[in-house]
């Protein structure tokens, strides 16, 4: 006689449902994804996953909705309400976007010691300080995002919020960083490239991944290391006067963090790192699925891809071995890098931007011309 099927709680329940969509939208920490996020919270994630919506997005949607469901709870001890009053959207903002010279005078400025101590303890927080403006734009933006896909109206356009956000800012000035402190430029690779050296697994794929990454525009972490076998093609050899053919490769993106995958966007590997490619997969033996892997304790080459936090951790792990100081590189820098190093060469950004397929001209050539106007007339006029 069959068991009966136990019935699930509500929490149990949602990280079942979690699981559904975990192939779409990688969840860490589920089960504790599962008690913040409500019913409701749970069906829009899977209603936006069945929309289509680009992976990085939702995981970028989830991680702040998360959070904004935490700081719900421990602000006003309970889930958020869709829509958002005003009142709450500006407590937020308070919150977040503070004076550090006046917390030292006043301790009720800010974010209350309650709520602080409570998202820490939970690891939604762990810098000191006011957010960035940039953070607390993107969580409002995304927040505004998943009040629409509810079909319901918020405050997020209310004057009195643009002008809490405008005033919190000039009152609490705050630099803004790259994601990457130094580019990860022609000279800084070859540095790291010469920690590679042996014919070790390890070696034969981190050389692959920094070379790949670079050459093929400065791709993001997720795209590395996310490719597939299935996504590269052989090209003929490319023609040289002075040498034998090189080899040439391309790589079909599909869909990316701004685009949709309708369009087939390519890119193209020309000689060495077409070469360094070849020589991980043969050595992994990999001919199908994930191109970048785990390596066990033993040499053992997984079977699933590597997690996107892992090329940041081998770049960071190379910077260390290279001699260079790790906590100033990450793998953004090798996207501002590639164009950075394009700039140096005198290659036109149209050009560049072919293959880092950038679609903001304003966005790739400030790493541009931050990489030309150093060397350029205007800097020597004396």
């Amino acid at each position: 006689m069959a068991k009966p099927k136990k019935s699930l709680t509500a929490v149990e329940r949602r990280a079942e449902e979690l699981d559904t969509i975990a192939a779409v939208l990688p969840v860490e920490r589920r089960d504790e994804l599962a008690e913040l996020l409500t019913d409701q919270d749970v069906e829009t994630l899977r209603h936006l996953v069945n929309q289509g919506m680009g992976d990085n997005t939702l995981r970028a949607l989830t991680s702040d909705l998360t959070y904004l469901e935490a700081w719900g709870l421990a602000a006003t001890g309970q889930s958020l309400p869709w829509p958002a009053p005003e009142a709450l959207l500006l407590k937020f903002v308070a919150h977040h976007l503070w004076d550090p010279d006046r917390r030292e005078t006043d301790p009720n400025h800010g974010m209350p010691a309650d709520v602080d101590e409570s998202l820490r303890s939970q690891r939604f927080l762990k810098s000191v300080g006011p957010h960035a403006p940039a953070t607390v734009r993107r969580r409002l933006a995304n927040w505004s995002t998943l009040t629409k896909w509810r079909g319901l109206d918020g405050a997020f356009a209310s004057p009195a919020l643009k002008s809490a956000i405008r005033l919190a800012i000039r009152a609490a000035p705050r630099q803004r960083l790259r994601k990457s402190a130094k580019a990860v430029t022609g000279d800084v690779l070859a540095k790291l490239l010469a920690t590679c050296a042996t014919d070790s697994l390890r070696d034969l794929r981190d050389r692959a991944i920094l070379m790949v990454a670079f050459a093929s525009g400065g791709r993001r972490r997720s795209e590395i290391a996310g490719l597939r076998r299935e996504q590269l093609t052989v090209e003929p050899p490319i023609e040289i006067s002075d040498g034998p053919p090189l080899p040439s490769l391309a790589i079909h993106l599909g869909r990316t963090k701004t685009t949709t995958g309708e369009q087939d966007d390519v890119v193209y590997l020309t000689g060495r790192p077409v070469e360094a490619l070849d020589a991980w997969m043969t050595a992994a033996k990999i001919d199908s699925g994930s191109v970048f892997r785990g390596i066990g304790r033993w040499g053992t080459v997984s079977k699933g891809a590597l997690d996107p936090q892992s090329v940041n951790a081998i770049l960071k792990q190379r910077a260390a071995m290279a001699g260079l100081e790790a906590g100033e590189f990450s793998a953004h820098g090798i996207r501002s890098g590639y164009l950075t190093e394009a700039a140096n060469r005198g290659i036109p950004l149209p050009e560049a931007m072919e293959q880092s397929r950038h679609r903001s001209v304003q966005q790739a050539s400030s790493y541009y011309n931050n990489a030309t106007r150093r060397s350029g007339r205007a800097a020597r006029l004396l």
